[in-house]
């Protein structure tokens, strides 16, 4: 299909739905008691989304935010309350009827919160040609849309473009676990319900690592929808884009300390636990950002570690059989590639099947943040425990 004709057809879809009212298909997790206290019923309503990014306290005070496919305005208006009175919303959607609906209540909104002004502006435009500034926005939002846009890999770019050098992007959105095929990429009534645009979580990664942005990690993930043997997901992403210079002092070293046994960055450099590892300038700045920060130890020296520091995070599997349930692991953290104490090699958006006990060693609070799981058995598994050793290990 076309891309115009899939611009026009989710176009169109949405505004019949805001007219009318419709519930649209996509999971959302908001807090609708609290927003209703500043928010009026008819921007509630109308409220499609598959997460919460602006509501993750990932707004911050003051900043400028972008959220891509606005909508009716809903986390455009929860982010103008938490930027306060010196911040700045901007909210972009292709579709008039939401954009009079959101434009009509953002002075409603700004009276609910007490503000002299509202500080939120909607403008008309696409996601693979936004109309801002570069090197503007602190923060880029978007709940459920960029699935929608023909081509992805232009909105990366695009959002890395408005970004500022130091800015960062939160955003939902639903992937699937294996490519959509042609029927259903071709099915117009499945573009507007956030399945036929849908990448793999590998691609969409991918995409973004390609645009510019680092330190790519999983925020929340949930199972959606399956049809015909393809699972869809709802995953919350957060990734940077690299200050312009680095500051005056950066470490020179970096030393995994786990839980992983090894990992492999989006630059290709590859840590291996409690061994020292030196760092390019930027190196150092891409570990510097959040994600990294409690999973190395950054020194001006090298700094090796052993089983006996503290300081070293390791998970053992329990030593036992184990039961396959139709699990599958797929890693969404800061890393393209990680292996853990059993000898599993995760890549980032491949699912790989896990029994039971690695299973439990993911759900820990070392590697639960890193992964989002998926099962694929289409009813109740039955099958018994089974060891693949005379020790009795397993997986």
């Amino acid at each position: 299909m076309p891309g115009e004709n899939i611009t026009q057809v989710v176009s169109d879809r949405y505004a019949r739905a805001a007219s009318s009212g419709e519930q649209m298909c996509c999971p959302t997790s908001y807090d609708m008691s609290h927003l209703k206290t500043f928010i009026p019923e008819e921007v509630i309503k109308i409220s499609y989304g598959c997460g919460t990014p602006a509501g993750l306290q990932t707004v911050r005070a003051g900043e400028t935010v972008l959220d891509i496919g606005s909508g009716g305005g809903i986390d455009c208006f929860e982010a103008s309350r938490l930027v306060g009175p010196t911040g700045r919303v901007i909210g972009i959607d292709m579709t008039d009827t939401m954009l009079e609906i959101a434009r009509r209540n953002a002075v409603i909104v700004a009276g609910n919160l007490g503000y002299s002004s509202s500080n939120v502006e909607f403008r008309k435009g696409m996601a693979d040609a936004m109309p801002v500034a570069d090197g503007t926005v602190d923060l880029i939002i978007s709940n459920c849309v960029i699935n929608l846009a023909p081509d992805k890999r232009k909105v990366f770019r695009e959002m890395f473009r408005v970004a500022k050098p130091g800015g960062r992007f939160t955003i939902s959105d639903i992937v699937a676990d294996q490519p959509v095929p042609q029927y259903l990429v071709h099915d117009a009534e499945k573009w507007g319900d956030c399945l036929s645009g849908a990448l793999t979580l590998t691609d969409y990664m991918a995409g973004m690592t390609e645009a510019g942005f680092v330190g790519l990690h999983l925020i929340k993930s949930s199972p959606w929808q399956r049809i015909d043997g393809i699972h869809f997901f709802s995953v919350t992403l957060t990734g940077y884009k690299l200050p312009a210079h680095a500051p005056a002092s950066v470490p020179r070293y970096a030393t995994l300390r786990g839980p992983f046994s090894r990992v492999v960055d989006e630059r290709g450099t590859t840590y291996l636990r409690g061994t020292p590892q030196s760092l390019t300038a930027e190196a150092a700045r891409l570990l510097g950002q959040p994600p990294f920060a409690a999973q190395f130890v950054l020194s001006q020296d090298p700094v090796t570690l052993d089983q006996t520091d503290p300081r070293w995070t390791s998970v053992l599997p329990e030593q036992t059989s184990c039961v396959w349930k139709g699990d599958f692991a797929l890693l969404a953290g800061p890393f393209v590639e990680a292996q853990d104490d059993d000898h599993h090699v995760f890549r980032r958006g491949e699912p790989l099947e896990v029994c039971s006990k690695t299973l439990t060693v993911l759900a820990t609070d070392g590697y639960a943040p890193h992964f989002a799981i998926l099962n694929r058995a289409g009813q109740r598994v039955t099958g018994e425990a089974v060891t693949c050793s005379p020790e009795g290990a397993c997986c």
